[in-house]
């Protein structure tokens, strides 16, 4: 059948498992939105405030889904606000596919009206990208995009199409997706070396990253932990996949990492990294990272070997499978003299106070851990408040913490919560009769939801947005996303009025010259919500706190919730960059 170039991406994006995309439309893409409108029953769309909140909205969906998120955008600037969502996804290594619409094939190399080189800007912090100047070509460029972002490290893949490709007709013939199956060379040497580590170290330790996710390995790793009894610490990009009541999880690792965590690392005779790459928040100071320890390294990507910190062992592969083939290796182990040790280091960990008249953030992620209960999902921004949820949340299960970790975007939360948001309890239908916005106060149209069986009865997961007035005034934009889909998203401001983390970091190294960073801004949060059409709330104290969470539970659609913090309240413990643990600051 003949099918134009517009027709054809909606078919591949279909026949590929999509359901869902972001974007916001523009010239160089109006014959793919008319399709789309043609196609509204078999495909979703949701319009966001901006294509940077697009871009995060499909990570964010990519993340709690496991599933490849899409964003489409307009050629020019239209393309160029998706940068900064691309190389968010790079640097985390996030599957996504963003699909860029350009100026016809006659016009490229003119400057023409709004033509860009995306594909020339985006080289860099994409697995691939493509520009597609023949129809014929384009059906078989999306399943390869589609293919390299989901295999090896997954990454965004970018797909250039100018509009005259977009409105060709081809012949057009559906294809079965290709089931994408990681193979690995089993190295059996390789494996009976780290087995052999591990099962004769006296003080052995697992450090475990974002890896581990990507390759939905947590219940393997879980496995290794126990049989061997060896303690295991976590990158911000693992938060969540060990559980917080295992007695060997000593939590997170790093510039932010529990002392106990630091000092395992520090003290330890073998060091197990497992989808993680030693970047310079966590082997701080290389040079006297884990100096003790004989280090093997498990990671899909050879370039990550010795690439920041050196070590003796490595094996390249898709961790499931390894922890699949290295778990007959190991033996049954316990560790009481290394346990003990941990216990003693864990005694004089940081441990906040609480307060009953102030709101301090490790009450804040406390109250949000539980009352929200074990089926939420924790989006945050980046600063402060990031570093607090990551300490503070406790999480039982996995793709429930979803953060900018490598790139570290400030207002990328909105957008991320957005995109979970639709992953999780389904997207709303998203046109009406008359072309406009359709809202959705009950997603029900699929009678599935969070994952399970359901329709009127089932309530949604709660997808709860955590961020700092810095990074939300970066983001704020996409509460008319929120609103205008009646999307459940409870975003909790931690607004301390300051710019917390820089003025921290001017606080301990600049003594106290606080450059911009207390920036006097007037935004009241709740009449800017209502502004929005979103529900808006305050709290001060924990009491007030608890009041509010429970109410804006009990909405059908977005909330603000707007936390009085103390601008003084710092991340602790922190480690200085270029430090160890020697250098750690507790108080």
């Amino acid at each position: 059948m003949k099918l134009t170039g517009s027709e054809i991406l909606t078919e591949v994006l279909i026949e590929q498992g999509v359901d869902t995309v972001f974007g916001y439309p523009g010239g160089a893409v109006l014959n793919i939105y008319d399709t789309l409108y043609k196609y509204q029953d078999r495909i979703k769309h949701i319009l966001t405030a901006h294509e940077q909140g697009a871009s995060h909205a499909a990570d964010g969906y990519a993340r709690a889904t496991g599933k490849t998120g899409v964003v489409i955008a307009t050629s020019g600037p239209g393309a160029t606000n998706l940068v900064t969502g691309i190389a968010t996804a790079y640097m985390d290594s996030i599957p996504m596919v963003a699909i860029t619409g350009n100026v016809s094939n006659s016009l490229l190399g003119r400057d023409s009206f709004q033509e860009i080189y995306i594909t020339g800007i985006t080289m860099p912090i994409t697995k691939h990208n493509f520009l597609v100047t023949k129809v014929e070509d384009l059906a078989d460029v999306i399943r390869e995009a589609f293919r390299i972002a989901n295999t090896g490290r997954k990454g965004p893949v970018l797909i250039d199409i100018p509009k005259d490709v977009t409105a060709a007709k081809c012949e057009f013939t559906p294809k079965e997706p290709i089931r994408l199956i990681e193979r690995y060379e089993k190295d059996l040497e390789s494996l009976r070396r780290i087995a052999n580590l591990i099962n004769k170290a006296q003080k052995p330790l697992i450090y475990f990253g974002g890896g581990v996710a990507s390759s939905e390995a947590q219940a393997e790793l879980a496995a290794l932990v126990d049989k061997a009894g060896v303690p295991a610490t976590y990158t911000i990009m693992a938060a969540g996949l060990l559980s917080d009541d295992n007695p060997l999880n000593l939590g997170l690792v790093g510039m932010h990492g529990t002392r106990t965590s630091n000092n395992a690392i520090n003290q330890c005779d073998a060091l197990i990294c497992i989808g993680a790459r030693f970047s310079d928040r966590v082997a701080l100071n290389p040079g006297k990272f884990a100096k003790k320890a004989t280090i093997a390294q498990i990671d899909i990507d050879v370039s990550e070997m010795n690439k920041n910190v050196l070590v003796d062992y490595y094996l390249v592969g898709d961790i499931r499978q390894v922890l699949g083939d290295l778990m007959p290796l190991v033996e049954e182990k316990s560790h009481p003299d290394w346990i003990s040790q941990i216990e003693a280091w864990q005694r004089d960990d940081y441990h906040p106070q609480d307060s009953e008249t102030e709101l301090k953030p490790h009450q804040i992620m406390r109250i949000i851990s539980q009352t929200c209960g074990e089926e939420a999902v924790y989006v945050t921004d980046v600063g402060q408040h990031q570093m607090w949820a990551a300490q503070f949340l406790h999480h039982v299960n996995p793709k429930s913490f979803i953060t900018s970790g490598g790139l570290g975007t400030m207002g990328y939360g909105y957008g991320a919560a957005i995109g979970a948001c639709c992953g999780v309890n389904g997207a709303p239908e998203t046109i009406s009769a008359n072309g406009g916005l359709k809202p959705c106060e009950d997603p029900k149209n699929s009678g599935v939801q969070n994952g399970r069986q359901g329709g009127a009865e089932s309530r949604p997961r709660p997808i709860v947005h955590i961020t700092g007035d810095g990074s939300f005034h970066m983001n704020l934009n996409e509460g008319c996303t929120a609103a205008g889909y009646q999307l459940p998203v409870i975003t909790v401001i931690l607004n301390n009025q300051v710019l917390g983390m820089v003025r921290q970091w001017q606080t301990v190294f600049y003594e106290k010259r606080y450059s911009h960073t207390d920036p006097c801004r007037k935004t009241d949060f709740v009449k800017l919500a209502e502004a929005f059409g979103i529900k808006g709330l305050r709290a001060s104290n924990p009491a007030e706190f608890q009041q509010a969470l429970s109410a804006a539970l009990a909405e059908k659609g977005p909330v603000w919730i707007e936390c009085l913090v103390a601008k003084d309240e710092k991340v602790l413990p922190m480690i200085p960059a270029g430090g160890s643990i020697e250098d750690i600051i507790m108080d």
